[in-house]
């Protein structure tokens, strides 16, 4: 569970952090016009750190809403948070399509993203799980796309001297580049959509607390970790264009975020007791990939109006003024509408290997859901909560798919992270981060300038990123007993296997035959796709293979998520806006698992297990006969 574990082992270390610091006023951070008097803290103070309700010492809660000028500074923050994130993804996906060198095309499919990065945030933070929680581009779907691509059909074709497509004897083909590359954004097009109503399917069912009970922690480990470790032949096709502004990249990024983390730089503030004084912000904490983004940009612009980067060869990808052109012919309103780049097509290949994307992406925001609410202050979301997130989310990458993104769309932990430390909880600025990220979208001049950027540049981002995914997944190793051979086994076969199998596959493309060309098709995809390859082999060996749920680390993993917010629970901040009285006189309404009504439990073998185990913690005296 990528998100699950760090969401969670972070939230729980902040929340002590916060507490330690709750009665040292110089420890409330606040930027230009910020106040911590003007909106008091609403959530009480819990006496535990595993509590419902804790008291991050937050400046607003999520429902208050901040004067309107701090609310467009804090949404700003957070799309700078996941802005180097946001965009790396549809310039991943440009090169899997052929569109790697097409400028214009590139600049489109970023402010499709865009966009729809803004639309399932605002959709998310109203009708979804209703916490602070901004959708960005999904990086488990990259090596999904990726293996869908390098089956034989959809391998880039040989240009000529022109730029016109050949065909295979060298001839000129009637397909123009344009053609090449819609076919393909189609085709993952069709994927993502189907893929997405399964996911629209599980949320709106409740069937996520059923698959919930197959999927531990070993499970997780392989299949999160494969995502980053199958990247890096993506990283390093943009980190070998420049390998000196490449490393000067990674460099910064290691020195604000790891270095300098706990330097506060001096920031004008502006409160009610005291006035305009100076405070100090953990900037190099918050915004480390952002500033190593625009000091490497600003030193590659420097170098090329000097001239030392050469204007040929892979090192003049460094300069600044290579994709000059397509700010130039790039509009300044872009409105992306499904079936921009044509009718999407379906196949099971494309199918199958955005569903096992889609399994992961729903782990990972069940887990980001429960670290938002700790960290925010509140309340455990319950079922129909997280049910109706996941909906929200399913429905988001379907609109994506049919407006031909690229790709789609997640919840943040980075973003959830950022609360702690910037004491803004406030649903009505992550809705702002959302109409930031429209905005973005629609002015066409913004997506062509993020393409600019120099491709060394998003090498050293693309490094962190995938980095980053890798290291989530091994988090989860805190839960399980390494001790148990079992585990080691399960674990280490599942990581080697889901190297190998692909790399096979990728050198030997024809190596199954099976005289169907769909199923080879299908077959093919998911053996190359790393998480599904390890993953699939860690969940089989786990539920088969003999033992203890303590041994799997299942019941520790569990224990992050109470059973009380499983039970249906009435908290209000998760209920839907306006319709929720009229759902309350409706008895019925507690049998649909995403509204708010919603009341119906059954117990699971593991909560089972869990409660026996609480029961004989208990002193004899205090017991209580209950029935599960």
């Amino acid at each position: 569970m990528e998100h699950v574990n760090v969401a969670f082992s972070d939230s729980e270390g902040d929340v002590t952090t916060l507490k330690q610091r709750q009665n040292n006023k110089s420890d409330v951070y606040g930027v230009c016009c910020a106040s911590s008097g003007d909106v008091p803290t609403k959530t009480p103070v819990g006496e535990d750190v595993n509590a419902h309700v804790n008291d991050p010492g937050l400046e607003y809660g999520v429902e208050d809403v901040p004067p309107t000028h701090l609310c467009l500074v804090f949404g700003l923050q957070q799309v700078l948070l996941s802005i180097s994130s946001t965009i790396s993804i549809p310039l991943v996906v440009s090169n899997n399509i052929c569109a790697g060198d097409m400028e214009l095309v590139k600049s489109e499919i970023m402010s499709t993203f865009l966009v729809m990065c803004g639309v399932c945030t605002i959709l998310q933070c109203v009708v979804g799980v209703r916490l602070p929680i901004v959708q960005g581009g999904c990086h488990k779907f990259l090596p999904a796309i990726a293996a869908l691509m390098a089956l034989e059909r959809w391998k880039c074709p040989d240009l000529g001297p022109g730029g016109q497509v050949l065909n295979a004897d060298g001839s000129n083909s009637s397909l123009t580049r344009t053609d090449v590359w819609q076919m393909r954004m189609r085709e993952i097009q069709g994927g993502i959509m189907l893929a997405s109503l399964v996911q629209i399917f599980v949320g709106c069912t409740g069937l996520l607390g059923i698959l919930l009970q197959f999927l531990g922690p070993i499970t997780i480990v392989p299949t999160i970790s494969l995502v980053g470790l199958s990247l890096t032949g993506v990283a390093l096709n943009f980190c070998q264009k420049h390998w000196g502004i490449t490393v000067l990249t990674v460099g910064l990024v290691f020195l604000f975020a790891l270095y300098m983390r706990n330097i506060r730089v001096p920031f004008p503030a502006y409160t009610r007791d005291k006035g305009c004084h100076m405070t100090r912000y953990p900037i190099f904490k918050l915004l480390p990939v952002f500033l190593a983004v625009v000091i490497a940009w600003s030193f590659c612009a420097i170098l090329t109006a000097t001239n030392v980067f050469p204007t040929v060869g892979e090192a003049r990808f460094a300069r600044t003024d290579v994709k000059m052109a397509v700010v130039d012919s790039a509009s300044w309103v872009f409105f992306p509408y499904p079936g921009q780049w044509g009718m999407p097509t379906i196949t099971i290949a494309s199918f199958m290997a955005m569903f096992a994307a889609t399994i992961t992406s729903i782990i990972e925001s069940v887990g980001d859901y429960y670290a938002c609410a700790r960290i925010s202050g509140e309340a455990q979301p319950p079922a129909h909560a997280i049910n109706r997130g996941i909906a929200i989310e399913g429905f988001g990458s379907l609109i994506s798919g049919a407006v031909g993104s690229g790709g789609a769309t997640t919840s943040y932990s980075q973003n959830v992270g950022a609360i702690g430390f910037t004491k803004v909880a406030s649903r009505a600025a992550f809705i702002v981060a959302g109409l930031i990220f429209l905005l973005s979208g629609l002015i066409g001049k913004v997506g062509a300038l993020l393409t600019m950027m120099p491709d060394p540049v998003l090498g050293g981002i693309v490094v962190i990123s995938f980095g980053m995914v890798t290291a989530v997944g091994l988090s989860t190793l805190s839960y399980i007993d390494l001790s148990s051979g079992r585990n080691l086994c399960i674990i280490g076969s599942s990581l080697l296997i889901g190297l190998m199998v692909p790399q096979y596959f990728n050198n030997n493309p024809k190596a199954i035959d099976t005289g169907s060309e769909d199923l080879d098709q299908v077959l093919t995809v998911l053996l190359r796709t790393s998480m599904f390859v390890g993953g699939m082999l860690a969940f089989f060996l786990d539920n088969t293979v003999p033992g203890t749920y303590e041994e799997r680390g299942i019941l520790e993993w569990r224990k992050k998520a109470d059973d009380n917010s499983l039970g249906g629970n009435h908290t209000s901040i998760y209920d839907l806006p306006i319709i929720t009285p009229f759902l309350r006189k409706c008895g019925c309404s507690r049998y649909v698992p995403f509204l708010p009504t919603f009341n119906f439990r059954v117990t699971s073998p593991v909560k089972y297990v869990m409660k026996k185990l609480r029961r004989k913690k208990q002193p004899a005296e205090t017991r209580q006969d209950t029935k599960l």
